[in-house]
């Protein structure tokens, strides 16, 4: 089989290029600057260039915020580029993974997200993944929209490293406590695409349509916040004093869903793979990370995170 990979930088392309991948898949992995979303016209003639047997969409703008003010930028990568994208793969027979999101859904169920619940999306971000997913939906038969939430690593900037920065330079750090969800560490979404790749290359059946993947347990971004801090302090981190606060005290230029919970029975049942409790994967990149903390780099997230809160989880991985 040959599998093209589009993105290199972002949390989940990162971990997508450490998969142990079996000989018989060989691998090409390209980030924006040869494969831009953005550009359809100049990505049509990379995959012309093939041949490819499937294709997994790791790229995608994720500045929840400043999607706000850059509405263009955000659309054109997570709705017109996965809209050509899955033209081309509808014309040359090709499947395609592609990589969506909780922010879908506005947050008001009562329960967790099932795939086929209505998607109303509250901000720009989730308009733009939401018209994405359709664009794939209408182009395409043979795909899967993996949506996922709360996604973070050892990579790139998300709340966990945000949160070990913030911690070394804060007595008291202020967290939203009304928004629930289920965090998510990339390797495990890495995982999830690296079982269904292995399992379209074998040739086994797959139903194809959208799934929703996660990390096991539910908890706010204040349980998030004081179970990861708690965690670096047994590595010798700094546990600053943590006090909950509500969204509305905290504002931000994107509405976040109060509710982010995604049902994934459906994933576990078609692929017999169960969902890691997301404590156990967020200790093994708490202690990466305090393991590395000579390095600045290995616990300081880019500019553009925001400080306290709910910290921009879905940074920008446009490759």
């Amino acid at each position: 089989m040959n599998l093209l990979i589009i993105g290199q930088h972002g949390q989940v392309a990162r971990e997508l290029a450490a998969v142990a991948w079996p000989e018989s898949i060989r691998v090409t992995q390209l980030g924006r600057a040869t494969f831009d979303l953005a550009r359809p016209a100049q990505f049509r003639t990379i995959l012309e260039g093939g041949p490819w047997d499937l294709i997994v969409n790791a790229g995608a703008y994720t500045a929840v915020d400043r999607a706000e003010s850059e509405p263009g930028e955000a659309f054109a990568i997570n709705r017109d580029g996965p809209a050509a994208l899955a033209g081309w793969c509808s014309e040359n027979r090709v499947p395609l993974i592609h990589l969506s999101t909780d922010y879908v859904f506005d947050g008001t169920n009562h329960r967790p997200y099932v795939e086929s619940d209505p998607v109303r999306p509250i901000n720009v971000y989730g308009q733009s993944k939401a018209e994405g997913e359709s664009a794939v939906r209408a182009a395409l038969v043979t795909h899967v929209i993996l949506r996922t939430s709360w996604v973070y690593s050892a990579h790139g900037r998300n709340f966990v490293k945000s949160m070990l920065r913030l911690a070394a330079e804060r007595d008291e750090l202020r967290i939203v406590r009304d928004q629930t969800g289920l965090p998510t560490a990339a390797p495990e979404i890495a995982r999830a695409i690296a079982a269904m790749v292995r399992r379209i290359a074998a040739g086994e059946p797959i139903d194809w349509g959208t799934y929703h993947f996660t990390g096991a347990g539910e908890t706010t971004w204040y349980g998030f916040a004081s179970y990861l801090l708690e965690t670096s302090k047994a590595f010798g981190g700094r546990c600053p004093r943590i006090t909950p606060i509500s969204t509305r005290e905290f504002p931000t230029p994107a509405a976040r869903p109060l509710n982010s919970r995604l049902e994934c029975s459906k994933w576990r049942y078609s692929f017999d793979q169960e969902l890691r409790p997301w404590r156990e994967s967020c200790r093994e990149i708490v202690r990466t990370l305090m393991h590395e903390a000579e390095t600045p780099e290995a616990v300081t997230p880019e500019n553009g995170t925001p400080e306290t809160g709910t910290p921009e989880t879905k940074p920008r991985m446009t490759s």
